[in-house]
């Protein structure tokens, strides 16, 4: 059955019609698959049967679109969560990922990519010297660069190497002294300066000077001297470059998932230098506590503003279980350094200041997304939204970012209290084998990023990359979700694997409804906005274990391609202050 606008609102003809290969709707209908797909003013015209289209829709002037025959078009992906600037940054300093993503697998080629970093005109501009992406389980040694590990890179620059998780990460000697750790300096609330072991008494070991490792709040004043010291020629450009990175990967709606208010200043700046907007819709969550002290300065809006617009506030309640900093209701499997067999991680924020944040998220009409890996961090986040849902109401679509080791009782609450889960299904790849033998355990393991049970209550889940921790990679959302197949190349607890059609859905359909934007995206339907990615094969239809070849041909914005790159896209926007380098967020 075919869909059209109805005559009295139609206008010319279409600017394009897509036919060929499948089309992907991701609707209800029972009916056929369309053959034919016809745009408009940016906007879907017509769906249906390809005669139909070209009779009613085809002009001189427009072009058609025919798809080949393994091709699928499906509706623009939608990021439910990631960090767009902080994807420019990863694009610009020194890849320290461990392959697929890169090809550091030791401390000796970390150390050789930020000396070539340094030797780079972007590095050559720096005041530091930074790299991103590191990650401990996969390098030969087993642990993290220390400061003399760093010091062999440079005594001359101070030096970062940020933990994939982007929760942790080493400096130098040099480092260390910008900072002004020393073995006096005590542990900052919601961190951890890790330190040298001194010696070993009867009664505990005793810890002196730091080794470099920084944790959390610790960590958190690095990353913001380092990349603050990047010259604004680099640090203006990181939104246009994170915008082309998540294009490739066929997203046409992104986030920014916590900006301080000063960045949120500036990434208006950046969307009105666009003479038509920004190529990409970007949804951006501003940090609960800044948005506190400024209320004014958010001006939250479900509309868009030269693409660009202000959603709501970002809660982070904990850490990273990779990085073993976020807070479970058990102990970890095996602790990090200089802990006890008791170790559970730790809260970022007492319950009175989180309950504070939800309540000013309600209170203001923002919506609230909270980062929550560990499940004592997911209980209170529970317990503060189930306080101020008496008091406010519910339909708040609040998000649970990460929910990495979510128990089932709290999924049933999430569906009770109406929060969406939206989960970082991409662990179950990166580091599945590292939870089972490291983190939690095979008993806990099989059950992280648990889609299953969220499908099984009938729930509108979400999937996500978190970027710049992983790519921006759409197909890895969708094949981790399907297979949950490790590095090792074992299934990582098959009871939580979900269909192809429930993983598309979770970044389309479901993802536009987290943002109250399922009238307009999330499905090839008459009268929303032609946002499309072709794939080089439907992966409703292709072996589930060939899901992860698939590749994005083609991405698509109000019917205007916006990946593979052409002339026609307006170009970067111009260099701003350098107070833009400020412009990453804590993932």
């Amino acid at each position: 059955m075919s869909q059209e606008i109805s005559p009295g609102t139609r206008s010319g003809d279409a600017d394009i019609i897509f036919s060929g290969g499948s089309i992907v709707t991701v609707t209800d209908a029972k009916s056929a698959a369309p053959e034919a797909v016809a745009v408009k003013d940016g906007r879907i015209v017509f769906v249906g049967n390809l005669s139909q289209a070209r009779a009613k829709w085809q002009g001189p002037d427009t072009r058609l679109h025919d798809l080949l025959p393994d091709q699928a078009l499906l509706p623009g992906f939608i990021d439910a969560h990631g960090h767009i600037t902080g994807t420019g940054l990863q694009a610009t300093i020194a890849n320290l990922l461990a392959a697929p993503d890169g090809d550091v697998t030791d401390i000796a080629s970390l150390q050789d990519k930020l000396r070539a970093f340094a030797e780079s005109e972007v590095g050559k501009r720096s005041d530091w010297i930074i790299g991103f992406g590191y990650d401990d389980s996969m390098l030969t040694e087993g642990k993290h660069p220390t400061r003399h590990d760093l010091d062999v890179v440079s005594t001359e620059k101070p030096v970062l190497a940020i933990h994939q998780s982007f929760h942790l990460g080493a400096v130098n000697s040099l480092g260390l002294e910008r900072l002004k750790y020393t073995a006096t300096t005590p542990d900052p609330k919601g961190g951890v300066i890790r330190r040298k072991l001194e010696r070993v008494t009867e009664s505990e070991p005793v810890y002196g000077e730091p080794n470099g490792v920084l944790e959390e709040t610790a960590f958190n004043p690095a990353a913001d001297l380092a990349v603050a010291g990047m010259d604004p020629i680099d640090s203006g450009q990181f939104l246009a470059m994170g915008l082309l990175a998540a294009a490739r990967f066929g997203f046409t709606t992104v986030q920014e998932g916590g900006a301080s208010l000063e960045v949120l200043g500036l990434l208006r700046q950046v969307a009105d230098a666009y003479p038509d907007g920004l190529p990409t819709d970007v949804v951006v969550y501003v940090k609960a506590d800044q948005a506190m002290k400024s209320p004014d300065t958010v001006q939250a809006s479900r509309e868009y503003t030269k693409g660009l617009r202000t959603a709501g506030v970002k809660l982070l309640l904990d850490g990273s279980p990779q990085g073993r900093t976020a807070w479970l209701t058990e102990p970890y499997l095996t602790p990090p350094d200089g802990q006890n067999e008791n170790y559970r991680g730790y809260a970022t924020l007492p319950d009175k200041d989180v309950l504070a944040q939800v309540r000013a998220g309600f209170a203001n009409n923002w919506q609230v997304i909270a980062h929550v890996n560990g499940d004592a961090a997911i209980d209170q986040l529970i317990q503060c939204v189930r306080t101020a849902t008496k008091e406010a109401g519910q339909d708040r679509r609040t998000t649970a970012i990460h929910c990495q080791t979510a128990r089932e009782d709290q999924v049933e609450a999430f569906r009770e209290l109406g929060i969406i889960p939206s989960f970082f299904s991409m662990h179950t790849y990166y580091w599945g084998d590292w939870y089972r033998k490291t983190v939690l355990g095979p008993e806990r393991a099989v059950d992280i990023s648990p889609a299953r049970w969220a499908v099984d209550r009938g729930m509108a889940y979400t999937s996500h990359h978190d970027a710049p921790v992983a790519l921006p990679n759409s197909i890895a959302i969708l094949s981790s979700q399907v297979t949950r197949v490790t590095r090792s190349g074992s299934v990582l607890g098959p009871d939580q694997c979900v269909s192809a059609l429930d993983a598309v859905k979770s970044i389309t359909i479901n993802a536009a409804r987290q943002y109250f934007e399922e009238d307009t995206k999330g499905s090839i339907e008459v009268g929303k906005l032609a946002d499309f990615v072709i794939l080089s094969h439907n992966p409703l239809t292709i072996p589930e274990r060939k899901i992860k070849d698939i590749t994005v041909v083609e991405t698509i914005k109000e019917g205007r391609t916006v990946h593979p790159p052409s002339p026609t896209l307006p170009g970067p926007a111009p260099v701003l202050p350098k107070a833009m380098s400020a412009a990453f967020a804590h993932c």
